[in-house]
């Protein structure tokens, strides 16, 4: 690795861990080359998750073309596949001062890495910013569950999904890390698939490091392309939100688990209702429709692009809640499950 000598050098990891993105990939390199930091304090480091396309190709490709404007590229194997496996792959094998990792299916404003760098110079441990979804294709039906996932009643209340002032948070989305975390905090779990993130910025928060929020780091994450995708990944989530309270309980806030509780509400009101009691049941889907409304109407108002598919948003809203809350379940299920059978072993 080539690093300038100076005292103001501070050297980044850019970090891309992916399987199956050929795709997606080759917008966030257009982005990377575009950035307002100096490439030869960037580190680009590319961790394949074994993929069956052609994204390590492009990998190489790049690192082929542009090896000698960085401080360095490396192309990495990730044997485990998973999200926290390709993590703990680039952790031990990163050179920079801090790491950054952003999604292959995301884009960056050009002026991401430079503004990470400038809070991380300023003092923070651990930042990030404003992360809004964007499509890779617009049309109607594409806007429409872009509308749903954007919207705080159909996706979440998270920090890095709501724009406004500098403020600590419990996590960021395509954080930056300065190495001193990781080397305290270790690395990622390799138990949990999709709920990594949470645990390790639960951890780092118990750590002592504060997370930073700052509304001038801008990247952008791709909706699902389809329903179908969209609520698979609802469930996904939901099921290793259930399978993390076995593991990290204490890194899983009350909202994620509001799908969950809706889902037994409908099945407990459903029941009440055939049995003669039909009053929760008529009180809750009063209250939901009031809410999917008024969600519905803030996106036809807000959103520019709205078409007459929006009509659609309060089913949507209802799919989204049913799938993640069916994913948290059988999460729970699963995660009994392991505890019953490793306290018999």
């Amino acid at each position: 690795m080539r690093i300038p000598d100076g005292e103001n050098r501070f050297v980044i990891s850019f970090c891309v861990i992916a399987y199956n993105e050929d795709k997606n990939i080759g917008r966030l390199l257009e982005n990377l080359l575009q950035q307002t930091y100096p490439r030869e304090l960037t580190e680009v480091v590319f961790v394949d998750s074994c993929s069956k396309d052609t994204t390590k190709q492009i990998m190489e490709k790049y690192r082929e073309e542009h090896i000698n404007e960085y401080a360095g590229i490396l192309v990495l194997d990730n044997p485990g596949k998973i999200l926290p496996c390709g993590w703990n792959v680039a952790l031990a094998n990163y050179h920079g001062e801090a790491i950054v990792r952003v999604d292959a299916h995301a884009e960056i404003a050009e002026d991401f890495i430079e503004r990470n760098v400038a809070h991380l110079k300023e003092g923070d441990a651990v930042c990030g910013g404003y992360r809004p979804n964007i499509v890779d294709e617009d049309t109607p039906w594409k806007r429409t569950l872009l509308a749903a996932e954007s919207s705080m009643f159909g996706s979440s209340v998270a920090d890095f999904r709501r724009n406004g002032e500098d403020r600590k948070v419990k996590s960021v989305f395509h954080g930056a890390y300065k190495r001193e975390v990781f080397d305290k905090v270790g690395g990622f779990n390799e138990n949990l698939v999709r709920t990594e993130d949470n645990d390790m910025n639960y951890r780092i928060r118990e750590a002592g490091f504060d997370i930073w929020f700052h509304p001038d780091i801008l990247s952008y994450q791709h909706t699902r392309e389809s329903l179908g995708k969209m609520l698979r990944q609802k469930y996904l989530n939901g099921y290793w939100i259930g399978r993390t309270l076995g593991v990290t309980p204490g890194c899983v806030s009350l909202y994620y688990l509001v799908p969950l509780a809706f889902l037994i509400a409908v099945i407990v009101t459903t029941v009440l209702a055939l049995l003669g009691y039909p009053l929760l049941g008529k009180i809750m889907w009063c209250m939901y429709g009031a809410f999917a409304l008024f969600s519905t109407a803030m996106a036809v108002i807000h959103d520019e692009h709205r078409s007459i598919l929006f009509v659609f948003l309060p089913v949507l809203f209802f799919l989204l809640h049913i799938s993640y809350g069916a994913g948290t379940f059988f999460g729970i299920i699963r995660m009994f499950m392991i505890k019953f059978k490793h306290s018999g072993e």
